[in-house]
């Protein structure tokens, strides 16, 4: 997670869009409202989702040398070809995914004082608030944030954990291990899709780090003038997406220039792989931009884990993926410098990649 900046950020007056929400504005307040190139066309959640693989972790860990194999193929593809699929059988206990979405939402209700009692300071990524402001003209999104650090645990800010719900943040460590335990096999998988050793990603990495986030997207008038989250690239190695359960379908992902909205499985996990990957693959495996949409009537909650190498690592493209047909796209850099510079700029698509790559003169 960031450094608090060197500088003060003036980002103005945020409203908080669940007590927006209750008070039921006539109009949209203006900072809310996206130029006309960045609203959503309602129109595409009608788009077939069916094509989004669909991933059987219990293949994977329990299966046959076919089963194995053919899911493998599978995970290769859907890495290249959408950069998210969907995880099923990932072994997570349907209790333990209940309990986090039912805190998460408890904590969402609380009062906004009480909420406030976790501010996320302006530039860091820690705390209850709205992430990535940088400015006092910036549009935002429709959407509150409560986001901690987890893992290692010297990336922790204590006083932001909360006493209220009771047992939320022992149940953050307990989910948090689990899907960190999935994460890690996840990558051995990956790593095989590519033809790497299997702990290839796992003894690059070090000590991985960890974050956990909390989106609430309260319903909104006009969904079509607002986005609930600016489209972006994620800058991790992998993402691990629970969708709210009865939750409106807000996750959309940009496939062949088209938003297309991820419908949620059942009791399945959304994984996508970050800019992290990208970078090792030299492209092969792409982190896709997404997007969050907002619903007129029902509230939306997500929760996000962010899974990425330790800060102190170096990362470039791996050289199995580099030769003369594929010349190497990507410089060598520090991931703490990546991740400092990820967390403070404005989420604006692919952007954020912009500081790893090599740019070849026509």
């Amino acid at each position: 997670m960031a450094p608090v900046p060197l500088s003060p950020v003036k980002v103005g007056h945020i409203d908080d869009v669940q007590e927006l929400r209750n008070a039921k504005p006539t109009t949209i307040p203006e900072r809310f409202v996206r130029d006309m190139t960045e609203r959503p066309t309602l129109a595409t959640a009608l788009s077939s989702t069916s094509d989004i693989p669909v991933i059987d972790f219990s293949k994977l860990i329990k299966g046959d040398k076919d089963e194995v194999h053919s899911e493998i193929l599978k995970l290769g593809i859907a890495c290249e070809e959408w950069g998210f699929f969907q995880v099923i059988n990932h072994d997570i206990e349907l209790s333990l995914l209940e309990s986090i979405e039912k805190l998460a939402k408890e904590f969402f209700m609380l009062p906004l004082e009480e909420k406030q009692k976790y501010p996320m300071i302006p530039g860091t990524l820690q705390g209850y608030g709205q992430a990535f402001v940088f400015s006092e003209d910036q549009k935002l999104d429709w959407c509150n944030m409560f986001a901690l650090g987890v893992e290692p645990h010297y990336i922790r800010n204590p006083k932001l954990w909360p006493t209220k719900p009771a047992k939320f943040s022992e149940t953050v460590e307990l989910y948090s291990k689990e899907v960190r335990a999935l994460c890690n096999n996840l990558l051995k998988y990956i790593a095989m899709s590519l033809g790497l050793r299997q702990q290839a990603f796992e003894e690059m990495f070090g000590v991985a780090v960890q974050a956990i986030r909390m989106n609430y997207y309260p319903a909104c008038s006009r969904p079509d003038l607002v986005l609930g989250l600016s489209p972006h690239s994620d800058g991790s190695a992998l993402t691990v997406l629970q969708q709210g359960k009865g939750s409106s379908v807000g996750l959309q992902i940009l496939k062949d220039n088209t938003w297309v909205p991820v419908q949620p499985i059942p009791n399945a996990l959304v994984i996508n792989i970050g800019d992290t990957l990208e970078v090792l693959s030299n492209g092969k495996y792409k982190s896709v931009e997404h997007r969050a949409v907002t619903h007129k009537e029902k509230d939306r909650l997500s929760l996000v884990t962010f899974y990425a190498p330790s800060y102190e690592i170096e990362l470039g493209p791996m050289p199995e993926f580099v030769d003369e047909s594929n010349p190497c796209k990507y410089r060598r850099y520090n991931h703490g410098e990546y991740s400092k510079h990820y967390v403070t700029s404005k989420l604006q698509g692919k952007k954020a990649l912009d500081f790893a790559k090599i740019h070849t003169k026509i």
